[in-house]
Order: C-alpha cells, then sequence, then structure tokens
C-alpha cells in the first residue's frame, strides 16, 4: 500500500540519500546564485504566525496572513500582528486542510475585496475546497460581506491534496487550484467532477463564458484544465498566461502553463512514483493527447507558492526569473526561462532551514515569504 500522500507533499520528510544528494546540489547551486549581481539575506517582517500559508498587500505597507488552523491577521509595517479579523467562517482544519490561499482583488483599493480559499465541511459528512468572497473593513478588523461562490464538488472525506491557489486573470475572472483528494486520483481524468483540476470562475462563482468545457455535455462548467494531482503553486506570467507548480508522487513536482481545456495527465503519466517504490498506473511518462511538463524535480521538493520577479530591486538579471518555495528542502528556487523553456535553476537561502509555503512579490518590489511552521515567519528577501 502506498504511503499517505503528505508523507511526501506537505509534511516534514525523512532525508533518504537521494534527497540529501539533492541538498548537497542545494549548497553548489548556492554558490552559483552568490556569482550573480546580488548577494541575498532575509529580514523578519512578523513572527508568531501558526502555519501562516498565503500573505496579501492591502495598502500602506499593511499585509493580511492567512493561518492555517483559521485565522486571519493584519501585519503592520513594524511586524505588530492584530487580533484575528472577525468574519472568517468555520474551517474543517485537518491534514493539510484549513485557512489556505488569499488574494485582493484587483481594484482593492476602491473596493476592499479580497477573495480566499479553504477547507469546508459537508454537513453530510466530508469536505472539499471552496472560494469565498470578502470586503476588509475599513478599520481592517473584520471581514463582511463574506460569501461562498465556489465549492468543489463532489465533497468526500479525506485530509489531504486540498490545492487551493487563487490567481486573478487581467479581465477580473478567478482562477483556482484544485487536488484530486488522493484517494480520488482517477477522477483528475474525467470532467463530472473537480477533483484535480483548474477552475475559472467569475467573480460571482458563475463559470467564465469562454471555458473550454462549458457546452460539453456531462462536463462541470467551471472546469479550465484537468489532469493535475496537488496544484499549490500559480501565478500570471508576464503575458498573462496562467503558471502553476504541482505536487507530484514520490518525484515529478511540475511546473505547467496552464491552458484551457488541455490534459496535464495525472495520473495516467508522472515521472513519479508510488511512495515505497514501484509505477504509478503503467508507468508512462508521455503519451499522445497529453501535456508534458515545462520543468519537473525528482527527487520531490514539494513546490508550494510562486511569483514572477518583475522589479529592478534584484538587478537586471533576475527580471523575469520565476521563484518557486519548496517545502521539503527548504529553500527559494529560481528559475531563469528563455520563454516557456526553464533554462537554469538556482537554489537560493540553504541556510533558512524552514518550509517555504508562500512567495510574493509587494508593491514595493521585495520579495515576502511565508514559513510553514508552528512558529511561522514572514520574511523579505533583501539585496546585500
Amino acid at each position: 500500500m502506498p504511503k499517505p500522500a503528505a508523507a511526501a507533499t506537505d509534511q516534514p520528510h525523512k532525508v533518504s540519500a537521494r534527497a540529501l544528494a539533492a541538498v548537497l546540489v542545494g549548497a553548489l547551486a548556492w554558490g552559483t546564485a552568490l556569482a550573480q549581481p546580488t548577494r541575498l539575506a532575509t529580514e523578519v517582517v512578523a513572527s508568531g504566525l501558526q502555519n501562516p500559508w498565503a500573505v496579501a498587500f492591502v495598502g500602506d505597507g499593511r499585509m493580511l496572513v492567512t493561518e492555517r488552523p483559521g485565522r486571519m491577521r493584519l501585519v503592520s509595517p513594524n511586524g505588530a500582528l492584530s487580533e484575528p479579523l472577525a468574519g472568517v467562517p468555520a474551517v474543517d482544519a485537518v491534514g493539510q486542510g484549513g485557512l489556505l490561499d488569499l488574494i485582493t482583488d484587483r481594484d482593492f483599493a476602491r473596493n476592499r475585496q479580497l477573495y480566499f480559499c479553504y477547507s469546508q465541511a459537508s454537513p453530510q459528512g466530508g469536505n472539499s475546497t471552496a472560494l469565498a468572497s470578502a470586503r476588509l473593513s475599513a478599520d481592517a478588523t473584520r471581514l463582511d460581506g463574506v460569501k461562498v461562490i465556489f465549492t468543489q464538488q463532489p465533497q468526500v472525506s479525506s485530509r489531504l491534496h486540498f490545492g487551493c491557489r487563487i490567481v486573478q486573470a487581467t479581465d477580473g475572472s478567478l482562477f483556482l487550484t484544485l487536488g484530486d483528494r488522493y484517494q480520488r486520483m482517477n477522477d483528475a481524468q474525467t470532467l463530472d467532477n473537480h477533483h484535480g483540476k483548474v477552475v475559472r470562475v467569475m467573480p460571482d462563482g458563475s463559470a467564465h463564458p469562454d471555458n473550454p468545457f462549458r457546452n460539453l455535455p456531462g462536463a462541470l462548467p467551471e472546469i479550465w484544465s484537468l489532469g493535475h494531482r496537488n496544484p499549490q503553486g500559480a501565478t500570471l506570467g508576464p503575458d498573462g498566461r496562467l503558471w502553476t507548480s504541482e505536487h507530484g508522487p514520490q518525484g515529478g513536482d511540475e511546473i505547467n502553463i496552464t491552458q484551457a481545456g488541455k490534459n496535464y495527465g495525472w495520473p495516467v503519466i508522472t515521472y513519479g512514483e508510488n511512495y515505497g517504490g514501484g509505477a504509478i498506473g503503467q508507468g508512462l511518462t508521455e503519451k499522445p493527447g497529453l501535456e508534458q511538463p515545462l520543468h519537473h524535480w525528482t527527487p520531490s521538493i514539494a513546490p508550494s507558492g510562486m511569483a514572477f520577479v518583475t522589479s529592478e530591486r534584484y538587478g537586471k538579471a533576475w527580471q523575469g526569473s520565476l521563484l518557486v518555495g519548496s517545502l521539503k528542502f527548504r529553500y527559494l528556487a529560481r528559475l531563469e526561462l528563455d520563454g516557456a523553456r526553464v533554462v537554469k535553476e538556482d537554489r537560493l537561502l540553504p541556510e533558512l532551514r524552514q518550509r517555504v509555503r508562500d512567495v510574493r512579490q509587494g508593491p514595493d518590489g521585495f520579495i515576502y515569504l511565508l514559513t510553514d511552521d508552528r512558529n511561522g515567519q514572514l520574511l523579505r528577501l533583501v539585496p546585500r
């Protein structure tokens, strides 16, 4: 029997010989990173956060942070944490579930609108990923007008693979990544459910009118793409396309440009294997009609959180780079790109020794990281 998926995607890991080798490679890559125009350090913006999952910027140097047990807090410019905001709905904080991603609306300065996703318990038992909208009160102490606009179907009894990254497209619509719930991995290949999918909805939760399967009988209209395992990183690229990262099983973590109607293969093709060894399905890594990842990692780094660098804070060489956090090996990956091709990877901050859960570029041009720990930190990446 395979080990629980959490053991290789979203929980602390025992370091195998292969993993140790990867860490040593990372240490060598750090030397390469130092050869870049910028040396790096981290500044602690705030600490004392319990398993923080996402950070969003709300103006005047302030940030909102979600904590997986079900709290949302305001972080002041001096790092002080507010009391938990009122109005956050109850979350099913089991396993990998809880209060997860958070973004502000593109017009937040005017409408104070935000979106967040979380594991929602079903009255009939089980749970699934839900997406909600709300307004941040003028005094930033509560959420007003909270409304669940989308709920992953069907709801099942699982502690694993909620996905739950949100990206707002340029037209205001919302992409939401959804995990396969682990034991329902074969659902990722069918269109009558939301497991192992990326969905695209309007701000009111209705299916986007241009979704590829909207008019296909038997298909759920919110589906944008299929064949995903547990995507926990997502961002818009410089050209407006959606980029995602997802956890493979034992190996096979992926980076993809996630396009309308495309099938990304899980579990028919994968570069990973069953926990403890052994092929998944027929052991295929490619098959006609199924997309190949732009980049993949074996052994797994457990990617979570990703952001493109557009500012000049870190020098011209960094502009256009894609940053991805590693939960497993506890570093920050910087991927250099040639269009849609990854040409180089630098593994940064090997001394961090903390699980990198979220990666965001702030309005000030600095990169911010959240570390997943009972005493988690909000960090600012600064050049030295």
